[in-house]
């Protein structure tokens, strides 16, 4: 689907006008902040931060306390091979929650997974999706931030990729699998310098289609892309309190109730179009960050969202990516047409306070 920057008219706080295209271009701190001027109805309020320096390629974003991380990872390959500017290395930059840039961290490869693991008052990341991937946390205000570990049990040929902090565990995707029986997702159990990794489940595991002519059947899975994961919240009409995976590539979303333990519960959903991050509203009138990677710009909107809504950044083969409310029942996907000068790629929803 091919949208316009044009669609999206947005107004530097100085007075100056420009579009989406042009904000990339522009040299502007990224503590201004870019309001949205909407056609009717103008129910979105949208302020875009552009990146620090030379950070370049936005990606993950979460929030840890009252500050917003997003990955940049200034266009390192997915096994780490230098960009081409030369460098190795991705950025980690701290945002307030009005988009005033804080202290930033290098970290060697690219960064892919980003999340904030609340009761640890830390980061966790990893990097290289393909291959040659590592395990890393970061804790802001620490002498010595940064703490990267190895991997142990590392057994499905790829990388790793998006993390989730699911009821006190760390969840990760097992990404660019070398075959279909794998584990497509695994924890991390963290000792000494070592990231131990344990599958929860596999590539062929047997799922219950959701939606489709084999509804209410079981299938068997053949993932080829485990991608971007996330926890869906308990606003949600469906799926609630699952963990999440999305098999991009194979435009799938694997839903697992009670994940890794006798209870454990797949279910697929097919979907219209291949996705990365999809975000779900805990509660009504939350914030919507996204990543936005074309333009080198991260946004906050808000808006009229709902609680439970689940948006996404779809990917299409042809054309840029946009934002879409996700149907939990189908797997369709409507486009957020005001919203259409966006190009997403990590999305993340904000209330009042941080696990919100």
């Amino acid at each position: 689907m091919s949208h316009t920057p044009k669609e999206l008219k947005l107004t530097v706080v100085i007075g100056a006008a420009i579009t989406v295209a042009a904000l990339a271009a522009t040299a502007m701190p990224a503590s201004a902040a870019v309001h949205a001027d909407l056609k009717t109805p103008a129910r979105y309020t949208v302020k875009a931060f552009a990146s620090v320096g030379q950070e370049s390629k936005p990606d993950d974003i979460t929030r840890l306390g009252n500050s917003i991380y997003v990955s940049f990872q200034n266009g390192v390959g997915a096994l780490g091979e230098p960009a081409p500017s030369g460098t190795t290395t991705s950025t980690v930059q701290q945002f307030s929650l009005r988009g005033t840039p804080g202290k930033s961290w290098r970290v060697k490869g690219k960064v892919d997974g980003l999340t904030a693991d609340h009761g640890g008052h830390r980061l966790l990341l990893t990097t290289n999706e393909d291959g040659k991937s590592s395990f890393s946390t970061l804790t802001p205000g620490q002498k010595q931030p940064l703490k990267t570990y190895a991997y142990t049990g590392l057994t499905h040929g790829g990388g790793t990729d998006a993390i989730s902090v699911f009821h006190g565990r760390i969840l990760l995707s097992a990404s660019n699998p070398a075959a279909t029986t794998g584990p497509a997702v695994y924890t991390v159990h963290l000792a000494g310098n070592t990231a131990k990794l344990t599958p929860v489940f596999r590539d062929n595991a047997s799922a219950t289609a959701a939606n489709g002519a084999q509804a209410g059947k079981h299938v068997t899975l053949a993932l080829t892309d485990p991608d971007s994961n996330t926890v869906v919240p308990s606003a949600s009409p469906r799926f609630k309190g699952d963990f999440m995976l999305d098999a991009q590539g194979d435009k799938q979303l694997v839903f697992a109730a009670a994940p890794q333990t006798s209870k454990q519960r797949l279910q697929v959903l097919t979907i219209a179009q291949p996705l990365d991050d999809t975000a779900f509203a805990a509660s009504s009138e939350q914030t919507l960050w996204v990543t936005d990677p074309a333009h080198n710009v991260v946004y906050s909107v808000a808006g009229p969202f709902k609680a439970g809504q689940a948006l996404s950044a779809v990917t299409p083969s042809v054309g840029p990516t946009y934002l879409a409310t996700l149907n939990l029942n189908n797997g369709s996907l409507t486009p957020v047409k005001k919203l259409a000068a966006i190009q997403p790629r990590g999305l993340l929803f904000t209330g009042a306070t941080e696990n919100s």
